[in-house]
C-alpha cells in the first residue's frame, strides 16, 4: 500500500514514542520493525516493550530533561536505548565514539552529561576500552547489559503499561521539548551540540513521506550509518520505524562485501549511504546481491557519475541524491524517484522556507538560508554548556552556496567555507575535488586553500592516485569548461585522504595536512 500524502504539520505534534505507537495501531503489534544485524527481527510489541521497561530503569538514576549520553552502533538496542530515553522525557545525546576522547569529552561538556548509556560487548568488539576508561572519568558509565539483569518487577509493569495505557508513564512535557542532541561532525572544526525537538524529528519523517509518494508499506530499508550521524538516525531508522515500514540495520559501513550480502538476504528495497560507501558496495557485492533495490539514496556528498553508471548498469539500482544537515533533522531535499535529476539535490520538503543570501564574488547563486517544522531549536555551544541558543526568528544559515532553477531543484555548489579567494575572485574548492574524481575515479581526492603571500591563497589537492599529476589535471579543467583557477597549484599524494566515521571527508583534517605537506616541501 502506498503512503502518498499530503504534508500535514498537525501530525508533528506528538513525541517520538507518540509516534512510534501511532504506527504500531496501524500496522499491528506483530509487524516486524527491525531486522538486526544478527538476524533478530524486532516486532512494534517488542520495541515497545522494551523501551518502557529500559527507560523506567534509567529514568530511575536521571532527572527529567538531563541529556544522557548514548555511545551504540547501528542496531535494535541502540534505537530502543534512545526510544527509552526520550520515552520518559529524557535526552538522548548521541556521541560519536570515532571521533576520539577529545570530542567525544567536548560532547559531554557541551550537553552537560553525567550518564553515559553503552555496551561492554560494543566496547571490547570496537576497541573502545580507552575510550570508555576515559568517559568514566567524568561522567558515570550505564552498561546495557547490566541494566537488563537488572530490571525489576516495577520495570516490567511499566512495559505492559506502554502497550495498555502509555498516557499514564511521566514522558516529555509536549512535542517541543527536546528529543535528542546530535553533534555536527567537526568537518571544519570543534563539533556542536543540535537541539533537536520530538516535533522537528516527526515533522521532518512526514515530510520526507509527503514528498516520495513512492514508499510503500512493503519496503525495507537498510541502513549501515552511524545513529550517531543524523542520516543513520533518523532516515535510517525513525522514517521506517514511524511510518510503519521496516528496516534492516547493520553496526558499521565499512563493512561492503557484508553489506551486499546482507542486502540481498533482507531483501531491503531503499539502501541508505554516502557516494564513498554506496560506491564500495557496489563494487564489492557479486552478481544480483543488490537488485532487490528499487533506488539507493544518497547524501553527506556529491555524488559522482561514476557511481550512478556503476550502480544502474550492474544491478540496475536508480541512485537519487539529497540534501540535509544535522539542524534541519535533517533532509532538506531529495530527488524524487518520479523525476530524478542527476546533478541536483531535488526540490525542497514541504513546508521548508528557503531564502538566498548573495554572496561577493559568486554569480547564480548565494548562501542558502531555511526555515520549517524541521529546525533545530538551537545549538549547545562550549560558551554556554546545557543552554539552547535559539534560532534568530526560527531561520538556519546552512552556510552552503547553491542555486534554486525554475522548477525549483537546488544544485549545491560548495561550503562558503570552502571556496578559495584567488586574486579577488571566489573559487568552489568542490570543482577542483569533482574534476579530480573525473579523472582519476578510482581513487578520493581533496582540496585545501592555504595562505599563498601573492594571491591571498592558494588550492592544494590531496589525492590518493599515484599517477595524478598537476599537468593532467590543469588540461582536464581546459578541456572541459571548468575555470582555470579551479585548478591546484599544488597536487599532493598522500596515503589516505582524512576521513570522519560518517564516511564524509574530514576538511579540518585535510587542511592541517595540506599545511603541514606543503610546509615540509618547502622547509
Amino acid at each position: 500500500m502506498s503512503q502518498a500524502q499530503t504534508f500535514d504539520p498537525r501530525r508533528a505534534e506528538t513525541t517520538l514514542m507518540g509516534a512510534l505507537l501511532r504506527a504500531r495501531r496501524r500496522r499491528g503489534g506483530k509487524h516486524v520493525a527491525i531486522v538486526d544485524f544478527d538476524g533478530r527481527t524486532f516486532t512494534y510489541d517488542d520495541l515497545v516493550k522494551a523501551a518502557f521497561a529500559l527507560g523506567s530503569a534509567l529514568a530511575a538514576k536521571t532527572e527529567h530533561g538531563e541529556a544522557v549520553g548514548v555511545m551504540m552502533p547501528t542496531g535494535a538496542p541502540g534505537f530502543i536505548a534512545v526510544l527509552a530515553l526520550a520515552a520518559y522525557g529524557r535526552t538522548p545525546a548521541m556521541l560519536n565514539f570515532s571521533a576520539g576522547a577529545r570530542n567525544v569529552r567536548a560532547a559531554c561538556e557541551i550537553a552537560k552529561i553525567k550518564h553515559v548509556v553503552t555496551a561492554r560487548g560494543f566496547v571490547e568488539k570496537a576497541g573502545l576500552q580507552d575510550l570508555a576508561a576515559d568517559i568514566a572519568t567524568y561522567a558515570e558509565p550505564g552498561w546495557l547489559e547490566d541494566v537488563r539483569a537488572g530490571l525489576g518487577a516495577k520495570d516490567k509493569a511499566m512495559a505492559v503499561l506502554g502497550l495498555i495505557a502509555p498516557a499514564l508513564i511521566p514522558g516529555p512535557r509536549g512535542p517541543s521539548e527536546t528529543a535528542v542532541i546530535l553533534f555536527t561532525s567537526g568537518t571544519e572544526g570543534d563539533p556542536k551540540g543540535v537541539a533537536l525537538s520530538h516535533r522537528a524529528i516527526v515533522a521532518n519523517v512526514e515530510q520526507v513521506r509527503a514528498h516520495v509518494p513512492e514508499f510503500t508499506d512493503d519496503d525495507c530499508f537498510f541502513n549501515p550509518l552511524p545513529i550517531f550521524h543524523s542520516f543513520g538516525l533518523i532516515p535510517g531508522g525513525f522514517l521506517p520505524l514511524l511510518t510503519g515500514m521496516k528496516t534492516a540495520l547493520h553496526p558499521s559501513p565499512l563493512q561492503p562485501k557484508e553489506i551486499a550480502q546482507r542486502v540481498k538476504e533482507t531483501g531491503a528495497t531503499l539502501l541508505l549511504g554516502s557516494d564513498t560507501f554506496v560506491s564500495q558496495y557496489a563494487r564489492a557485492g557479486e552478481e544480483g546481491s543488490l537488485s532487490s533495490l528499487r533506488f539507493a539514496v544518497c547524501g553527506a556528498e556529491r555524488v559522482r557519475d561514476e557511481t550512478r553508471a556503476l550502480l544502474r548498469k550492474k544491478f540496475g539500482v536508480t541512485l537519487l541524491e539529497g540534501y540535509g544537515v544535522t539542524e534541519t533533522a535533517p533532509v532538506i531535499s531529495v530527488n524524487p524517484p518520479s523525476d530524478n535529476r542527476p546533478g541536483t539535490v531535488g526540490p525542497l520538503m514541504p513546508g521548508i522556507e528557503a531564502r538566498i543570501e548573495p554572496v561577493e564574488g559568486i554569480a547564480g547563486a548565494g548562501r542558502l538560508l531555511v526555515r520549517g517544522p524541521n529546525t533545530m531549536s538551537g545549538y549547545l555551544l562550549p560558551s554556554a554548556p546545557g543552554v539552547i541558543q535559539p534560532l534568530p526568528d526560527g531561520w538556519h544559515d546552512t552556510g552552503d552556496v547553491v542555486s534554486i532553477d525554475e522548477d525549483g531543484y537546488l544544485r549545491i555548489r560548495g561550503r562558503l567555507k570552502r571556496f578559495a579567494k584567488l586574486g579577488g575572485e571566489m573559487v568552489s574548492l568542490a570543482i577542483c575535488e569533482n574534476c579530480a574524481a573525473s579523472l582519476w575515479p578510482d581513487h578520493r581526492h581533496a582540496a585545501a586553500a592555504i595562505p599563498d603571500g601573492r594571491k591571498g591563497e592558494q588550492i592544494v589537492l590531496l589525492t590518493e592516485c599515484p599517477d595524478a599529476n598537476r599537468g593532467d589535471l590543469l588540461a582536464f579543467v581546459q578541456n572541459h569548461g571548468a575555470p582555470e583557477l579551479a585548478a591546484p597549484k599544488r597536487v599532493v599524494l598522500v596515503e589516505s585522504v582524512p576521513l570522519l566515521g560518517t564516511g564524509k571527508t574530514d576538511f579540518a583534517g585535510v587542511q592541517r595536512l595540506a599545511i603541514e605537506t606543503c610546509a615540509a616541501e618547502t622547509g
